[in-house]
């Protein structure tokens, strides 16, 4: 879980002797009360989003992201806003060999869309 991530986190920040964790990560999980996506940083905080970014032009891409989410979007057009989004901020062309996205389905199973998948979608935004 996020708390526990960001406990372990939080904790290589104070032990003498070992390296603080220098990467933030983005946590996805679904439950009874639905879907989650959290933001745990190296110094052992973390946040809950509705959709977010971290790394390079996060700033813009979460702009991007505050003008095209809202609560009652389906998949499809979620994928696409991940597209649009990573697209709009990307360094080079953006194929179905240098992205990745994974799901987090009502039926709390992850998977990672195939690339011939992602190639659709390319393909339906361009």
């Amino acid at each position: 879980s996020a708390r526990v991530s960001a406990s372990i986190m939080q904790e290589y920040t104070q032990s003498g002797g070992v390296r603080p964790f220098g990467v933030s990560l983005l946590v996805a999980g679904f439950d009874d009360t639905g879907s989650h996506l959290y933001q745990v940083d190296p110094s052992g905080s973390y946040f809950a989003w509705k959709a977010t970014a971290i790394g390079k032009q996060m700033v813009n891409a979460k702009t991007f992201l505050e003008k095209r989410y809202n609560d009652d979007i389906e998949l499809e057009d979620a994928i696409n806003t991940a597209i649009l989004t990573l697209r709009e901020n990307f360094d080079g062309p953006l194929t179905e060999k240098n992205i990745e996205i994974g799901i987090v389905s009502t039926d709390r199973k992850f998977r990672i869309l195939t690339p011939a998948e992602i190639k659709d979608y390319l393909a339906e935004i361009e």
